[in-house]
């Protein structure tokens, strides 16, 4: 057997990891980089799967608890076990509006009242941004996997067959079997930019689908709590249950709230 049919034949049976130790320093640092860029996704891409999923089924549960004859009171109590849940923080920071309003006396006429309306709305939006806000985290190291590691591994290839070609210069040979360790080197470089990339890209689209869908819900969540909230205001109930507060009647008796039946009479 000829020396050309031995390394023809030692090349056909290199490993991945027999590629990355022959290659040079620059190709095994974009590797590495290859490599970490790809379990730097996978671990955005589990966590946004496993929270989106579990938000999807807190998101109904919630809107559930809204159909109710009496939906604020059975929603907090839901919400009392949940309050990590960004809606959970957002019903809270609403809850904290209306209170902070009948504490100060600020519901008592009509304009007030619509003052009060108006304030409310504008707590659920910001709460809301910030919650979604929250949820965008992550997406950016998706999209930037997705968009550049086929070109880093682009670059390792390039690199790689430069290599490949200064090695037939200094063998003063053409063969194939001469070459083809550093090309193969420059292609598995390739090889792990797309390995990196395409789940990125996949899970990007997924996650930005997601989150849309669950602040679409949000947006739902905070309108039917304000729906509540105005008809409570208009029948003169100034009570509403927060999430980590007393029952209604030490709640009542902390914050010094006063029904606006109970004003008029």
């Amino acid at each position: 057997m000829s020396a050309t049919q031995v390394v023809a034949q030692s090349v056909a049976h290199l490993s991945p990891l027999q590629l990355f130790e022959q290659a040079d320093f620059i190709v095994k640092s974009i590797m590495v980089v290859l490599v970490l860029a790809s379990l730097a996704s996978w671990g955005v891409i589990i966590d946004k799967l496993l929270r989106f999923s579990r938000l999807r089924r807190s998101a109904i549960a919630w809107i559930g608890a809204l159909a109710g004859q009496r939906s604020l009171t059975r929603l907090a109590q839901e919400l009392k076990q949940n309050t990590q849940d960004p809606f959970a923080r957002i019903y809270h920071a609403i809850v904290d509006e209306w209170h902070t309003s009948h504490r100060l006396h600020l519901h008592i006429d009509a304009a007030g009242r619509d003052s009060l309306k108006e304030r409310i709305n504008r707590v659920g939006q910001i709460s809301s941004n910030v919650e979604v806000e929250q949820l965008q985290k992550g997406l950016s190291i998706l999209a930037t996997v997705g968009s550049v590691a086929p070109f880093v591994g682009l670059f390792g290839t390039v690199w790689g067959i430069m290599n490949a070609f200064q090695g037939i210069a200094a063998s003063n040979s053409t063969s194939l079997a001469v070459v083809a360790p550093g090309i193969a080197e420059a292609l598995f470089a390739t090889a792990l930019g797309l390995v990196a990339a395409i789940p990125a890209v996949v899970a990007y689209n997924r996650a930005s689908g997601d989150l849309n869908s669950y602040a679409a819900r949000l947006s739902t969540l905070v309108g039917l709590v304000e729906v509540q909230l105005s008809r409570q205001l208009e029948a003169g109930e100034g009570l509403v249950e927060n999430v980590d507060t007393a029952p209604a009647k030490a709640d009542r008796a902390a914050r010094n709230v006063t029904p606006l039946a109970a004003q008029g009479a």
